[in-house]
């Protein structure tokens, strides 16, 4: 045997070694993190929704880690992009529950929730979503999904509520962009509507589309005093605008899927009058405020939904400290037990995940910024 063969079984022998200890560094690295997940629209038309939502749970995070994390260990967020896209939600649900995450915080859309809650219901693991409103994601007696935020059944009841008690208001058109939030919501605010108004349209559009004009021009033959849509910003900006455009003097009311700057950014002056619901002003509370001054600092501008994403991954830390475990029926029955004063109000899910108090007002859209303007 030449000495070269010596030589290179000895580089091989020390080969193996470095690769075995590599591995066993790396399994010791990963045993001493907490993976929580994090899904939503990353990328796309709403990836804006999407980063507000990571980096409002990032900033909890961070928050925990720099108190030397929980239960001993640090806490590593694993990022998600579902696109708003129910097949590929389905798809990162898979990949967060094989990746070892104790819980998700997610994901955004009702349309992505929905379908990739029956993954964690499988695999039994805890999912807050903080944006999430469709009924239906909390009536299927799942133990282990929870929501943040309000529900669409009484997002569209105050929407109604505020139509009926402004007199001003009797012909209406509704229009949806046919998602499972949008429609959900347009079918949970006619519902509420009396016989004191009457509903002119009903109809849906296309989520991605621009160009409105011309349902928008069949609809001025109709004369609304106002136009309810059931979507988000990116359509819900085309719309006020090119409603203004073509002599609708009519206002839009929308929902919680439109609060947001983009809204005001996309319609322009034509934004203003607009009414929106969604959960009253937190930086009037002293504790919600000095967090969004942190984010500010990290982050820069917050959106709607940062606070509620800030306060799930909390309310998912706080119990795994207090149970002291990351056992996913534990920390399910926990989350079922929690009380926490959060950035967006109390935190405290009934029976079905959903919160005790509801929390929506509506807003106006005046000289380019939102005002809290009506409360049922």
């Amino acid at each position: 045997m030449s000495r070269y063969s010596n030589d290179k079984r000895a580089f091989l022998a020390m080969g193996f070694i470095f690769c075995f200890l590599a591995a066993v560094l790396a399994c010791q690295k990963k045993e001493n993190t907490i993976k929580i997940g994090i899904a939503g629209p990353m990328s796309g038309d709403q990836s804006k929704m999407g980063i507000d939502e990571k980096n409002g749970a990032e900033l909890a995070v961070d928050e925990w880690n720099g108190r030397g994390g929980v239960l001993g260990k640090k806490i590593e967020l694993l990022v998600e992009d579902d696109q708003h896209d129910p097949k590929q939600a389905v798809a990162v649900a898979n990949k967060l529950v094989n990746s070892g995450a104790v819980a998700v915080v997610g994901h955004w859309n009702s349309g992505s929730s929905i379908p990739a809650s029956d993954v964690y219901h499988q695999a039994g693991i805890p999912m807050i979503t903080p944006a999430s409103t469709n009924p239906e994601l909390t009536e299927r007696g799942y133990e282990n999904i929870f929501r943040i935020c309000g529900r669409d059944d009484q997002q569209g009841k105050v929407s109604a509520a505020f139509v009926i008690h402004h007199q001003e208001f009797k012909r209406i058109a509704i229009l949806h962009d046919k998602s499972t939030y949008g429609q959900g919501l347009a079918d949970e605010f006619r519902k509420n509507l009396t016989d004191s108004v009457e509903v002119i349209h009903y109809g849906g559009l296309t989520q991605g589309d621009k160009d409105f004009r011309g349902i928008l021009t069949t609809l001025k033959e109709k004369r609304p005093d106002l136009l309810f849509f059931g979507g988000i910003y990116p359509e819900a900006g085309q719309l006020a605008m090119q409603a203004k455009e073509i002599g609708i003097n009519a206002p839009l009311i929308s929902g919680d899927g439109t609060f947001d700057p983009t809204f005001i950014k996309i319609a322009g002056s034509a934004a203003d009058g607009s009414y929106l619901t969604f959960s009253s002003d937190p930086s009037r509370e002293k504790d919600a405020a000095r967090v969004l001054d942190r984010y500010h600092q990290k982050y820069g501008e917050h959106g709607p939904y940062s606070l509620y994403a800030y306060d799930a991954a909390n309310a998912l830390l706080k119990t795994i400290s207090e149970i002291k475990s990351t056992d996913p029926k534990s920390l399910s029955r926990g989350l079922h037990q929690i009380q926490l004063k959060g950035t967006t109000g109390k935190i405290e899910f009934d029976a079905k995940g959903d919160l005790l108090v509801s929390p929506y007002v509506v807003w106006v859209v005046k000289e380019g910024k939102f005002i809290e303007f009506w409360k049922p």
